[in-house]
C-alpha cells in the first residue's frame, strides 16, 4: 500500500467530516482507513465515535468487534458484537445479524 495515497485519502475523509457531514459513512471510512494504516487504537476510538454519534449504523459493530479481537480484547469484542446484533435485529438487517452471530460463535 502506498502511504502517500493513504495519507491523502485520510486527509480527504477528514475534510468531509470537518465540513459537517451528518452522514455516518465518512466516520466509518475514517475508522477503516486508520485500521488499514495500522493505527488500530485510533481506529477503535473512531469506531467508538461512530457508536456514540450514530448508534444505529450497523456496519460499525462487526468491524469494531473484529478489531478488538485482533487487539486481544475478547470481552470488548463480545460487547461490540452483542450490541451490533441488537442493532441489526432492530434494523431488520438479517445479513449483518448473521455475520455478527457467526463472529460471536467464533469467540466461544
Amino acid at each position: 500500500m502506498n502511504d502517500g495515497i493513504t495519507s491523502k485519502r485520510l486527509e480527504l475523509i477528514d475534510k468531509t467530516i470537518a465540513a459537517g457531514s451528518k452522514d455516518p459513512f465518512p466516520l466509518y471510512a475514517r475508522a477503516m482507513e486508520l485500521r488499514s494504516l495500522g493505527r488500530k487504537d485510533d481506529a477503535m476510538a473512531a469506531y467508538g465515535e461512530i457508536r456514540d454519534r450514530f448508534g444505529a449504523y450497523v456496519p460499525t459493530y462487526l468491524m469494531a468487534a473484529q478489531l478488538a479481537q485482533e487487539l486481544g480484547k475478547t470481552d470488548e469484542a463480545r460487547r461490540w458484537a452483542e450490541t451490533g446484533a441488537e442493532r441489526a435485529r432492530a434494523a431488520h438487517d438479517d445479513h449483518a445479524l448473521s455475520e455478527l452471530g457467526t463472529f460471536l460463535s467464533s469467540l466461544g
